[in-house]
């Protein structure tokens, strides 16, 4: 989740409803100044015991930021705690349970991505091989109850955790126990980003399957594949889901500002400090009627703010947020960015991958979104088959995409490299969460704590 470091008291204020489309029309780039933005979320724990831990324990996730300063990063404060690093690698910021995330910078190309993606994991291996700290790429903690985590201090975490029970019965499991990899991308026009959004939002289900990686709960078997994918159908349906008004005629910047005006408000941010918003009305807010501050009208770091709080399966900035997948290790946050440039990034392969999609139907889509937690590749598709039929078929359209960008790096290597753990999952048919599973159910012997011994990064 975003973090804020100024109140930003001089921008300005939103006057008419016509300014509230123009972030997204300024992310509009021509395509030389595409770039990725990937982002990584991994779990900390105590190489001793396992425990998750507290932001203030000595060796806890406090010294595990500060530490990152021998690295040339710097702290980011609200109040009287760190709460992110920011650096030429973008910002490491805290999950409310202390999850660890990398916003990565954007970048030209995913060779810079995947070195990105190494710098940081081998930093933090540093920090936590002196601290006693680990990390597991997991897409949920697999052992953990809530009541066993720590909680970040960070204001707008506080307000989201008291508002998250009145909305839904998983949106704290959300918020404590789970990881993502996510990446950020570019378009050049209104029309672009149109097919962009489709397309990526009708393909969704089958990052998620390929990624999934959190089949366990408390220690067991929780029957899902990616339990993290089945948080978000009751986390808060107000601003989550496939957005069926993406596939509708005249879709476009307009129609996602509507949408967003209806999705209620958690925060306003003002002198350093989150004010409590949760369940208001961004409409009243336009109108100078917010309860929390009557009479002021947003300004567009607001809006801002408010564009961070949806959570949909794929989300609209100034740039589209692919946000389908499980976390995992490195081999796999080098993927998920390569799966998705290379699907949209090369015209030839958008316009391949949308004809794929095209004439699946609303109905269609969402029994798909629905189905793979448990299912992964094995969810059935709109008018027939499942997602394991078209897998390979999609994995090809990203290479031919990749292969046509030929971003080369120093050895003379293309990017389509980093789609192998990808290609690997297809053509064993297994992905992640079922490869723990038979260790589970094998080797291990049912006992989840070898999970610990996974070299996750």
């Amino acid at each position: 989740m975003s973090t804020r470091e100024v109140s930003d008291r001089d921008d300005p204020i939103v006057e008419s409803l016509d300014q509230l489309a123009a972030p997204m029309a300024a992310g509009e780039k021509p395509r030389e100044a595409w770039r990725i933005g990937t982002e990584h979320e991994k779990f900390v724990y105590d190489t001793q015991d396992h425990h998750a831990p507290s932001y203030g324990e000595q060796g806890g996730i406090r010294d595990l930021l500060n530490a990152l300063t021998q690295f040339g990063w710097e702290p980011i404060i609200e109040g009287d705690n760190v709460i992110a690093m920011k650096g030429s690698d973008g910002t490491v910021s805290l999950e409310p349970a202390g999850q660890l995330e990398l916003s990565g910078a954007p970048l030209e190309t995913l060779h810079q991505t995947c070195a990105e993606t190494g710098r940081h994991l081998a930093q933090v291996k540093t920090i936590g091989d002196h601290i006693g700290k680990a990390f597991l790429g997991l897409g949920m903690w697999p052992d953990k109850t809530r009541a066993e985590l720590p909680i970040m201090p960070k204001g707008r975490y506080d307000i989201m955790l008291r508002h998250m029970p009145r909305v839904g019965t998983m949106g704290l499991d959300m918020m404590l126990r789970t990881c993502t990899i996510q990446v950020n991308l570019d378009y050049s026009s209104e029309a672009d980003m149109v097919k962009k959004f489709r397309t990526s939002l009708a393909l969704q289900p089958l990052a998620t399957a390929l990624f999934a990686n959190s089949p366990f709960t408390e220690g067991k078997p929780n029957g899902f594949l990616s339990y993290r994918s089945h948080i978000w159908s009751d986390t808060d349906p107000a601003r989550t889901g496939m957005l069926p008004f993406v596939f509708e005629d005249g879709f476009g910047y307009e129609r996602y500002v509507d949408y967003m005006l209806d999705v209620p408000m958690y925060f306003v941010f003002r002198e350093g400090k989150y004010i409590d918003a949760a369940g208001l009305s961004f409409r009243d807010f336009l109108k100078g009627e917010l309860s929390v501050l009557p009479g002021e009208k947003p300004r567009l770091s607001d809006w801002q703010d408010h564009l961070s709080t949806a959570f949909p399966e794929v989300r609209l900035k100034s740039f589209l947020e692919m946000r389908g997948a499980d976390g995992g290790p490195w081999g796999r946050i080098c993927a998920l960015p390569a799966f998705w440039v290379g699907l949209l990034y090369d015209q030839t392969a958008l316009d391949a991958a949308w004809d794929l999609v095209k004439d699946w139907d609303m109905e269609g889509r969402e029994v798909l979104r629905n189905a793979v937690p448990k299912l992964a590749l094995d969810a059935p598709l709109p008018g027939g088959g499942t997602l394991r039929d078209i897998a390979g078929e999609v994995l090809n359209i990203s290479r031919s995409g990749l292969a046509a960008r030929a971003r080369l790096n120093a050895g003379g290597d293309n990017e389509t490299g980093y789609l192998e753990p990808l290609a690997e999952i297809v053509a064993s048919g297994k992905v992640p969460a079922q490869r723990l599973l038979d260790l589970y159910n094998g080797e291990w012997g049912g006992d989840l704590s070898k999970i610990y011994a996974l070299k996750s990064f």
